[in-house]
């Protein structure tokens, strides 16, 4: 079958054919152009032999290099060593490839039939093709997919780090220079992607650049200086949020930016947004402590408080609907609540969200937080009435809750009013004398 010159430029090296029967495939003869001149190819009369494929025989391996090593540059053929393992546990039908160019740095390229191409099923037949000019014949041979081999690069040695002899030459460099070596093998011979996520991960340590090095150092330190706080306030172990007891100032007593991180504020502008637009908010989506106190924003002149306010009341908001996503009594109101991402994740690692109902100590933590935050809303000077509703709790107690958490409850004409007097002081546990 004549073929067409211009189609035909690159020699032809694989094809997807179905064996013939041996009668034909001796006799039939094609005309086939070969790449002699690029600029003035050739036609070629060549003789293509089917070879089936025989279980006795294990068929031809392909390998190719993803990180874009060739073994054909060097013009020696003693240059690049190629070796080919079977795992005899496996019954045998497990392979190897691998590769070993005959230069420093030392590395292998292996390959192994169970990963790469092999992985995927075999949905179609695969041949290749090899042209012999001296005898004018084209032989086609099978190819199995789990024989295409992806040759990825493993320096020597790597894997035993630490066990070399002691006079070896990789055993006498230091720790860092072994890595900066491994780095500078990997870059030159992993893939792409590998080579992405190494240098994320030096970005990341920073190991040889003093000035980052003392800027972790000094972030470590924080953090150290930080837990040395937290642990001599003791919060934790009054399961409430951060506080400071020698504070002048209610402000200054439960700091809003311990409770509200930087981040979190961007992800708070709901309310805000509603009521720019005159929507209004109703206290099927809301609490009713938000209800009844976001007509304070439209009295607030400075955008900025305004901004503030509106971003607590959208906190509170967060940290009641979550309580009653994992409570029984309040679940149906909170199923449809859209909580931001990075609220949901903090809120089910602060407060072990890890089943449908939360323990006693992590669901009064939430408590204390909603009442930490209505004080911010209301200067300081709250009611008990609308927040109770909203947790679900009676007025008594609510009441236990405040004075855990310093505050200071009296009732005057039925109206109980909650106030935080500075220096905290926090109730003692009164314990009652056994009679002898």
């Amino acid at each position: 079958m004549d073929s067409d010159t211009e189609k035909t430029r690159s020699q032809m090296t694989a094809t997807k054919s179905e064996p013939s029967t041996p009668s034909k495939k001796h006799k039939k003869r094609k005309r086939v152009a070969a790449e002699a001149d690029p600029e003035k190819p050739q036609q070629v009369q060549a003789t293509i032999r089917v070879i089936p494929g025989n279980p006795e025989r294990i068929p031809p391996l392909v390998g190719y290099f993803p990180s874009g090593f060739d073994p054909t540059q060097n013009p020696d053929p003693d240059s690049t060593k190629v070796g080919v393992f079977r795992h005899k546990e496996r019954g045998g039908t497990r392979l190897q490839v691998v590769v070993t160019p005959n230069k420093e740095p030392k590395v292998d390229f292996v390959g192994t039939s169970y990963a790469g191409e092999a992985q995927a099923g075999e949905l179609c037949s695969y041949g290749l093709g090899i042209l012999d000019k001296a005898t004018q014949t084209l032989k086609i041979v099978p190819i199995a997919s789990n024989k295409i081999f992806r040759l990825e690069a493993k320096i020597q040695g790597l894997d035993s780090a630490g066990k070399e002899p002691a006079g070896s030459g990789i055993g006498e460099l230091s720790t860092l220079e072994k890595a900066k070596r491994r780095n500078e093998l990997h870059n030159l011979y992993g893939t792409k992607k590998s080579i992405r996520q190494n240098k994320k991960m030096q970005t990341l340590k920073q190991e040889d650049d003093p000035d980052s090095q003392n800027d972790l150092d000094a972030i470590k330190q924080g953090m150290i200086d930080r837990e040395d706080t937290e642990a001599s306030e003791g919060h934790k172990d009054r399961n409430t949020p951060p506080f400071n007891a020698s504070a002048t100032t209610p402000h200054e007593a439960y700091p809003l930016d311990k409770i509200i991180t930087t981040e979190e504020w961007k992800f708070l502008q709901d309310i805000y947004k509603l009521s720019e637009g005159g929507a209004e908010i109703s206290q099927v989506s809301f609490p009713a402590f938000v209800c009844n106190r976001v007509h304070k924003l439209q009295l607030i002149e400075d955008e900025d408080k305004r901004n503030k306010l509106s971003c607590i009341f959208s906190y509170i908001t967060h940290l009641v609907k979550f309580k009653d996503l994992h409570s029984m009594d309040g679940f149906s109101s909170a199923k449809g609540h859209r909580f931001p991402s990075m609220i949901k994740d903090k809120f089910s690692t602060m407060f072990d969200a890890v089943s449908k109902r939360l323990s006693t100590e992590k669901n009064n933590l939430l408590i204390s937080y909603v009442l930490v935050l209505t004080l911010f809303a209301d200067e300081f000077q709250t009611s008990m009435t609308d927040i109770a509703k909203d947790l679900r709790m009676s007025n008594a107690t609510l009441r236990t809750h405040y004075e855990t958490l310093g505050c200071k409850v009296s009732k005057k004409n039925d109206v109980s009013t909650v106030t935080l007097p500075v220096p905290l002081q926090f109730p003692t546990v009164r314990r009652k004398r056994r009679n002898r």
